[in-house]
This record gives structure tokens, sequence and C-alpha cells, in this order.
């Protein structure tokens, strides 16, 4: 996991606690900020899973030419 997958896996989990807490208090001014966190941390690990993805092509077409030559 790069550091983008653990920050985002955070503020989606810190966002659910803060929207559900929101929820049971009858407060949706929390409820609304703890999905905006959840969003932001879901779009956070998603740039994480695709800087991953990209690592790993770019390695495996570094393998690849090496193989080749």
């Amino acid at each position: 996991m790069n550091r983008d997958q653990v920050k985002g896996a955070a503020k989606d989990t810190a966002g659910k606690i803060q929207r559900k807490v929101g929820e049971l208090t009858g407060n949706e001014n929390q409820q609304a900020k703890g999905t905006a966190k959840q969003v932001e941390g879901k779009v956070q690990k998603g740039v994480g899973n695709v800087e991953q993805a990209l690592d790993r092509a770019d390695k495996e077409s570094r393998s690849q030419r090496t193989r080749n030559s």
C-alpha cells in the first residue's frame, strides 16, 4: 500500500464515524462533513490505487525490455 491508499482509507473511516455521530445526534452539519470526508478519502485511495497500478505497469514494462535485450 502506498501513502495515498493509507491516508485515503483513514479519511474514509474518519468520515464514516463523523457521519454516524451526526446521525446519532441529529446534527446534519456533521453528517454532511462526514460524508464529504468519506468522499475525499475514497478519491485519495483511488488515486493511490492508480499510482500503484502505474508503478506496477512501469516495472513490468522495464522487466520485459530487459528480457528482450
